[in-house]
C-alpha cells in the first residue's frame, strides 16, 4: 500500500556557510480505491485532482475482492460502503496513488472516524492505467490492496437497502448527489 517514492538531501544554512547533511526524508504514497463521488466524472472529482489537497495520480480501475454492501442513503444521496465483508456486491471503483497531504486531506473530507473510517480492502485489476517506471504495473486479474473508506456506523435498515456493484451519480437509480456546499 505504500510505495517509497523519493529521497532528498536538505542543505542547511549555519553562520553563512552551506553544508549538507545526510538527513533523508522518505515521503512514502499510498493507495486508495475511491467507489462513489470521489470517482473521475462524479461530483466530487475535482477534490482528487485539486493540487491543494495533495497529490493522486489515477492508477487503474479494479474491483473489491470480497462482496460489500455499497447503498446510496439519506437525504444528500450519499454512497456508503458498508463494512460487511460478503454481503452484497463485488464493488467497482477507481485506485489512486495519494501522497500523505492527499491522504491526510481524503481522512478530513470523509470525516474520519465519525463519518468513515479507513481500512484495507483486497481489490482485482480491471485496466491498469498508471505510468510506468518505479510504479509497479499490474496487470487485469491481479490482486493487490489499498485503503478504502467505509462506514463506521450506519442505520440500521442500511443492510437492506438496495446494493450496487458501481456508483454513479446519475444512475438509473434516480437519486441525484447532493453537493456540501447545497445541503442544507
Amino acid at each position: 500500500m505504500c510505495e517509497l517514492i523519493d529521497l532528498r538531501f536538505l542543505y542547511m544554512k549555519t553562520h553563512n556557510r552551506f553544508f549538507t547533511t545526510c538527513k533523508v526524508l522518505s515521503i512514502f504514497m499510498h493507495r486508495v480505491f475511491v467507489y462513489g463521488s470521489l470517482k473521475r466524472a462524479q461530483p466530487n472529482y475535482s477534490y482528487m485532482i485539486d493540487s491543494n489537497n495533495g497529490k493522486a495520480e489515477f492508477l487503474a480501475t479494479a474491483v473489491t475482492v470480497q462482496k460489500y454492501p455499497l447503498v446510496i442513503t439519506t437525504k444528500y444521496n450519499i454512497p456508503f460502503l458498508l463494512n460487511l465483508p460478503g454481503q452484497g456486491n463485488r464493488v467497482h471503483g477507481e485506485i489512486y496513488k495519494v501522497d500523505e497531504k492527499m491522504l491526510a486531506y481524503l481522512d478530513w473530507f470523509e470525516k474520519v472516524p465519525t463519518m468513515y473510517q479507513r481500512t484495507v480492502v483486497e481489490l482485482e485489476i480491471n485496466e491498469w492505467a498508471g505510468r510506468t517506471g518505479k510504479e509497479e504495473k499490474l496487470s487485469p486479474g491481479s490482486i493487490t490492496e489499498a485503503f478504502v473508506y467505509s462506514t463506521t456506523t450506519y442505520q440500521p435498515d442500511w443492510p437492506s437497502l438496495p446494493t450496487y456493484e458501481s456508483y454513479d451519480s446519475s444512475g438509473d437509480h434516480g437519486l441525484k448527489f447532493v453537493l456540501r456546499e447545497d445541503r442544507k
